[in-house]
C-alpha cells in the first residue's frame, strides 16, 4: 500500500492542513500506517499535481498562511480503486522477533528489556486506542454509536489497533513469563 492511499483515506474525514494531517495520523490512520511528517509533505505535493487532491490558501492572523488539502473527483475515484483491489498479507519485519528468536545464544537480560519495553508501549498505545474510542462513544453503546455514525471504518481499524495491542500486551507477559521460568531452572 502506498502512503496516498493512507492519505486519501485521511482526508475522507474532510479538508485538512499537511500539519492536521500529521497529527491526526496519531488518531486515524497510525495504528495500521506510519509516515513522517516529510514523507507526508512530499505524498502531499506528488498527490496535488496529479490532481488527486486539491489545496486552497487559509488566511490566519498571527500565523503564517496554511495550506488545506481536500479530496478531488479523481482522489475519491482512487481510493474507490484501491478498496477494490486485493490485499496483500502483512509480512511482519520485527528487529524485536530476531532479538527473541536468539535469545538462546544472545544477551537474555537485554532482551527481556526490549520485552518490557514493548509491552509499556503496546500498553501505553492501547491506553490511547482506548481514549480515542471513548471519545467516540461519548457515553453511548457500541450499537448506538455504530446506528449513528456517518462512517464505520474509522471504528472498525480502531477496533483492528486495539486487539492488535491487546495481543502485543498477552504475547509480552508470556514471553517474559516463560523467560522468567526459564532462568531460574539450573541448566
Amino acid at each position: 500500500m502506498a502512503l496516498r492511499n493512507a492519505v486519501l483515506a485521511a482526508l475522507l474525514e474532510g479538508e485538512a492542513s499537511g500539519y492536521d494531517l500529521a497529527k491526526g495520523f496519531d488518531a486515524s490512520v497510525a495504528n495500521f500506517w506510519m509516515a513522517t511528517p516529510q514523507q507526508l509533505y512530499r505524498e502531499l505535493d506528488r498527490m496535488e499535481s496529479e490532481g488527486l487532491i486539491e489545496a486552497r490558501l487559509v488566511q490566519q492572523e498571527r500565523r503564517p498562511n496554511k495550506r488545506v488539502f481536500s479530496l478531488t473527483e479523481a482522489g475519491h475515484d482512487a481510493l474507490r480503486a484501491f478498496t477494490a483491489e486485493p490485499s496483500k498479507p502483512t509480512a511482519i519485519r520485527d528487529e524485536l522477533m530476531v532479538k527473541v528468536y536468539a535469545v538462546d545464544e544472545g544477551d537474555e537480560e537485554a532482551v527481556r528489556a526490549a520485552i518490557t519495553e514493548r509491552l509499556d508501549w503496546a500498553r501505553g498505545k492501547l491506553a490511547h486506542y482506548d481514549r480515542i474510542r471513548a471519545r467516540l462513544l461519548d457515553g453511548r453503546t457500541e450499537d448506538e454509536y455504530l446506528a449513528g455514525a456517518e462512517r464505520v471504518g474509522p471504528y472498525l481499524t480502531l477496533m483492528g489497533g486495539r486487539a492488535y495491542e491487546r495481543e502485543n500486551i498477552r504475547w509480552a507477559v508470556q514471553a517474559l513469563r516463560i523467560l522468567e521460568q526459564r532462568a531460574s531452572v539450573p541448566r
